[in-house]
């Protein structure tokens, strides 16, 4: 697929467009990030009256330091984050790295495969400090940390091998319909990119999981018994029920329930069942049960699914006009193909729209939480829930004062004093 030369705006439009775009998303993400800073450190001197002799002052200052660091330490990658988008587009990165790869392997497919390679490498190196100060310095200074070097090299180096084994051969495949199946090319490739998802929801919890975490049946009889009994009651069958040891990398707690059709299983982190007592343990299993049965799940599948069209229907377009290519600092091939070029600077761009649609889906999210709960609060125990959500809350550390307008736009969960003034006031 070759870019067509039309007539069409100017590039420098373009251009003056996506940097006004860019920075004004780097602006408004600042200052939604200042006031949450600012909101959570005004109220660290004291718990909130809902959670008074529930919490400790020591642990609520451990959640707003936690919630400080986290937050200053994400506007330091987002600064980043957006120099490496411009270094790339703008500034000719992407440009003179697809002219690099056509002079050493030619032009063609294998191109456009080696383009998507080095790019995916030089992110990921250029990511890497990044990583390694969350884990190593914040995650650690709070205590929560439990990788070791050796372990997360080891990470690394199976998830670059999954990388290779699973989305090679993928951007290969997507690349080759991009060049070979016409105008409607975005059509099929978006077939594709469904089928494969749908794939991974089968295929990640047997096959891929396993990889980087043990998992070993739930051996403990009495809380087999609880859940098994549970689930009967919820109408729902599982492959069974598992503890993933997720202790080896980090204290934060969780539990889900994945996979579909016969591949579903249950799964509890072992930090998870160390922190709580089984009727709490019941009462989380519930709410997760609670995503399914309200189709929490299907409908955010074709939400997505809705969403990857349009994004694929609209690359399609994109990748026909040359100032799409010129516009954002990079010279397309004449006589080659700009497939690669065109999926990388899509992928550059986007993230401007997911901004403008982030918090309505964050909303989506927030209230899917609520109906998940409410399920749970009559399948078990709305008091079991409460009480382990107030644990989880404060195990991981999360802070029970965010910035209201800060959680508009980010949070996917309730913050504790909705969630559970919610519970309470329907009778948990």
């Amino acid at each position: 697929m070759t870019a067509h030369f039309l007539n069409l705006p100017d590039s420098t439009a373009v251009s003056l467009a996506f940097a006004t775009g860019l920075a004004a998303t780097v602006l408004l993400k600042f200052w939604l990030a200042t006031r949450q800073i600012k909101h959570v450190a005004q109220h660290r001197g004291q718990v909130p009256f809902a959670f008074d002799g529930k919490i400790s002052l020591d642990a609520h200052q451990r959640a707003a330091d936690y919630t400080v660091s986290k937050t200053r330490f994400g506007m330091l990658e987002l600064a980043w984050g957006a120099a490496v988008t411009l270094g790339w587009t703008l500034l000719g990165g992407l440009s003179v790295l697809n002219q690099w790869t056509a002079h050493a392997v030619g032009t063609g497919l294998w191109q456009q495969v080696a383009l998507l390679l080095s790019f995916v490498l030089i992110n990921g190196l250029i990511d890497l400090p990044f990583s390694l100060y969350q884990t190593f310095v914040i995650e650690q200074r709070f205590g929560f940390n439990k990788t070791t070097p050796k372990l997360w090299v080891m990470d690394l180096i199976k998830s670059s091998a999954m990388g290779v084994l699973i989305g090679l051969p993928l951007a290969c495949l997507v690349l080759w319909m991009m060049g070979a199946t016409g105008n409607l090319w975005w059509l099929w490739t978006w077939c594709v990119w469904s089928s494969f998802n749908l794939l991974m929801l089968l295929v990640y919890p047997t096959w891929i999981a396993p990889v980087f975490n043990k998992f070993q049946p739930l051996e403990d009889p009495a809380l087999k018994a609880r859940v098994e009994l549970l689930m009967a009651r919820c109408g729902f069958q599982s492959k069974g029920f598992f503890v993933m040891d997720g202790s080896k990398r980090s204290a934060h707690a969780n539990a889900y329930f994945t996979g579909f059709g016969k591949s579903k299983r249950v799964v509890f982190y072992d930090t998870l069942l160390a922190q709580l007592s089984p009727a709490e343990v019941d009462a989380v299993l519930a709410h997760e049960l609670g995503h399914f049965k309200m189709r929490h799940i299907a409908k955010r599948l074709m939400s997505m699914f809705a969403m990857s069209f349009a994004g694929f229907f609209v690359l399609g377009w994109l990748s026909q006009q040359v100032v799409f290519y010129t516009g954002l600092g990079v010279v397309p091939n004449v006589t080659g193909a700009n497939d690669a070029l065109a999926l990388l600077l899509f992928m550059m761009v986007i993230p401007l729209v997911g901004t403008l649609l982030g918090p309505l889906f964050a909303q989506l999210s927030r209230k899917h939480e609520f109906e998940a709960d409410a399920y749970a609060a009559t399948q078990t125990s709305g008091v079991e829930l409460s009480s382990a959500l107030l644990k989880l809350y404060e195990d991981n550390a999360s802070t029970l004062t965010p910035d209201p307008l800060y959680v508009s736009f980010y949070y996917s969960h309730p913050p504790a004093t909705e969630r559970i003034g919610r519970l309470t006031a329907v009778g948990g």
